[in-house]
């Protein structure tokens, strides 16, 4: 998207680019460091052992198999990194400034009005606990964190 087309307003512009730049490379690296801090996260010498407990999962299943969720996991996580990339686009040629702090702002605001709020009303309305609640809300932060400023210290080629 190019600046001046954002200042520009829709249907100003025929010729305008309305795809945000994206550096896939950010979105690929974001992508993976999700999986690193929830690997990190939910390991049983950090919140794994509690998370398990209050979410009432048996870590020590047999023949539970983690290939599924990871994969799932896999996917989910680039879909928000590509989104966040995109959104940290759209927001840093609306507003300006700093590419690193657009990508925080907008990660932040995406996870209060989306991540956290879905957390919150789901979790109550299925009766989880409130501290499952606060840490499954707050691993997503962390995540969506890291991602921002991923993204945001790799804004894509010609923008900043």
């Amino acid at each position: 998207m190019k600046r001046s087309a954002a200042i520009r307003g829709p249907g100003r512009d025929e010729e305008a680019d309305m795809v945000p730049e994206i550096n896939y490379w950010a979105v690929l690296l974001a992508t993976a460091s999700s999986m690193a801090v929830g690997a990190i996260w939910y390991a049983r010498g950090v919140f794994g052992t509690r998370w398990a407990k209050l979410a009432n999962v048996d870590m020590d299943r047999a023949g539970a198999s983690a290939v599924m969720p990871l994969v799932v996991t896999v996917l989910v996580s680039f879909v928000t990194a590509w989104v966040l990339a995109g959104a940290t686009a759209i927001a840093w040629h609306f507003y300006g400034g700093g590419y690193l702090v657009a990508a925080l702002l907008t990660a932040v605001i995406l996870w209060a009005g989306f991540t956290a709020a879905r957390f919150i009303t789901h979790d109550a309305f299925e009766g989880r606990p409130s501290s499952l609640t606060v840490m499954n809300i707050a691993h997503e932060l962390v995540t969506i964190v890291i991602m921002a400023i991923i993204i945001g210290v790799w804004p894509p080629a010609g923008t900043v």
